[in-house]
């Protein structure tokens, strides 16, 4: 059976933390949960820490001080997966935005159906987005319509944050030289590893605005993408060296 890690990065979680813990290692399929917490002062690690006493093997934890950044938690989590040998390795929110039950839909777009990397997609089967604000569907929606025409890559939700990477598409990209940290960082991931000529496929889901907790959103971080993607464009793209 193929080794599964689901990367949750946290600030300030304590609301959703173990629930989401839950229904991930409830699922079939033996998925293994990695926490990367940057130092969430409500005690989000420590509950993690609790719940490690119930799931040893496949629970998870790394403590970061302070808040670094979604990118640089993902790419700390992509290569304690690296170095532990995972084949599929997934990005999920910790605030049930994402459907746990939708892992195995990414994972099969994957192993059936032959695609290197799956998005949980907002947008490539209509608009699948519930209770966020319209303005905030509007600036997402719009988002990736920009993506789209900038960098001339056929995804309809290059900002998704629920996705699933094969080992060879995380081996392949050079993650130190992956620059944006917030959430550009997911339109950086997804256009490098179509450059470098992975299969993409899109899975339809349904977003659903988170119930507890505080977004972690602000305009510095719409604002990084917008002029990061306008850097994408240029820049040369080396595979990582072995």
């Amino acid at each position: 059976m193929e080794k599964k890690l689901v990367i949750i990065p946290t600030y300030n979680e304590i609301e959703n933390i173990s629930k989401i813990i839950g229904a991930v290692l409830a699922l079939e399929g033996d998925y293994q949960v990695l926490v990367i917490d940057d130092g969430s002062p409500d005690g989000t690690a420590a509950a993690v820490r609790s719940l490690q006493q119930e799931f040893p093997e496949r629970l998870h934890l790394v403590e970061r001080s302070g808040k670094l950044g979604l990118g640089t938690a993902y790419v700390a989590g992509f290569k304690w997966a690296l170095e532990r040998d995972y084949d599929y390795i997934f990005e999920m929110d910790a605030d049930f935005s994402h459907n746990p039950a939708d892992l195995p839909r990414l994972l099969a777009a994957c192993t059936q159906d032959g695609a290197d990397l799956s998005i949980g997609s907002r947008y490539c089967d209509g608009i699948n987005v519930v209770n966020w604000p319209l303005g905030r569907i509007m600036m997402s929606y719009c988002a990736s319509i920009y993506v789209r025409a900038a960098l001339g890559i056929k995804i309809y939700d290059s900002t998704a944050g629920f996705v699933c990477y094969s080992r060879k598409v995380l081996e392949t990209i050079d993650l130190d030289a992956v620059r944006m940290k917030g959430y550009g960082f997911q339109i950086e991931l997804k256009y490098t590893a179509k450059k470098l000529g992975f299969r993409i496929q899109e899975v339809p889901v349904i977003f659903v605005n988170r119930r507890e907790g505080t977004s972690k959103m602000s305009g510095s971080i719409f604002g990084e993408a917008f002029w990061g993607v306008l850097g994408l464009r240029f820049r040369k793209l080396h595979p990582a060296q072995k």
